[in-house]
């Protein structure tokens, strides 16, 4: 008896960037830029010899730069944000692929420049949380998949602020150090209050809602173009607690790839007919991909 296996994969990826420069008729200082990444994935299954389980994800992407300079003066504020979800046909929750909120305002005074780059004092200001409640999974005794809560809004939530030198090669090289950072750290009581003694959660002692750190920061940002249109982005934070364990680093690192093309869709569509477990032919429908160079665009700005 002949066995059909078909195979759904859609791959839908829209990423539009768009930046804008404010010319009213009392001040020309002010930049602004945006960019917002939608990606989504559906897999379906049926009798497919590899193996593998019907998921459905879609994540949001929303990254908004706004910068002023002036006589020396650079207030640059940076708002990165991102929440996913992903439903599996072998669990019964949803679980996020993505959660993030994060602010970060800078202020700098030039008072050097040279052939390496410029040099200013500044100061800066960092929040950073996540959206929704975060979950750890587990299979309980019975079998059943559980979720336990980990974190919710605010819980955990950082403040940081500090003042320091900040260097600029460029809009896409910098670093940042400042010696005197405070950071706070706040949380749910929640989550405190069923603590054991000796037990931290995030760094917060039992039955309380917050913990002070003061020490140094450093924060770092690197954009190139590793192939034509095709850009990589760094960025680094590192900070370490004067008071408590100073040879302990916290790092936060994360790495981008983007790209200058203005509109991608790319649906696939797959039928994989099969008369036995031995690796199937594939028949695959063409794919589309529009794009549209960002360079004239850039210049123009």
């Amino acid at each position: 008896m002949r066995v059909l296996s078909f195979l759904l994969l859609i791959s839908l990826t829209l990423n539009s960037y768009s930046q804008e420069k404010i010319t009213d008729s009392i001040n020309t200082n002010w930049e602004k830029s945006g960019k917002f990444t939608f990606l989504g994935n559906q897999s379906s299954y049926s009798y497919w010899t590899a193996g593998g389980q019907t998921s459905v994800s879609g994540t949001i992407k929303i990254n908004y730069d706004l910068n002023f300079e002036n006589n020396g003066w650079n207030w640059d504020t940076k708002i990165i944000t991102a929440y996913g979800l992903n439903s599996n046909g072998g669990s019964k929750f949803l679980k996020k692929t993505d959660d993030k909120l994060e602010i970060n305002s800078l202020v700098g005074k030039k008072f050097s420049s040279s052939n390496i780059g410029d040099l200013s004092y500044s100061s800066f200001i960092n929040f950073k949380t996540q959206w929704t409640k975060g979950y750890r999974f587990r299979t309980a005794s019975s079998g059943e998949e559980e979720r336990i809560e980990r974190t919710r809004f605010l819980s955990p939530g950082y403040f940081q602020i500090g003042i320091g030198l900040y260097w600029e090669k460029n809009k896409d090289f910098w670093v940042n150090f400042a010696p005197i950072t405070g950071r706070l750290i706040v949380v749910n009581k929640f989550f405190t209050e069923k603590l054991n003694e000796g037990q931290e959660y995030f760094g917060v002692k039992k039955g309380s809602t917050s913990r002070f750190e003061l020490g140094s920061s450093i924060r770092s940002y690197y954009k190139f173009e590793f192939l034509e249109d095709v850009f990589i982005t760094n960025r680094l934070s590192l900070y370490s607690d004067y008071l408590e364990n100073p040879e302990n680093i916290d790092l936060d690192y994360t790495i981008n790839t983007s790209s200058a093309l203005c509109r991608i869709f790319a649906p696939c569509l797959t039928r994989v007919p099969t008369k036995s477990a031995l690796i199937p032919r594939r028949f695959t429908s063409p794919s589309w991909c529009e794009t549209r160079r960002r360079d004239s665009d850039r210049n123009a700005l």
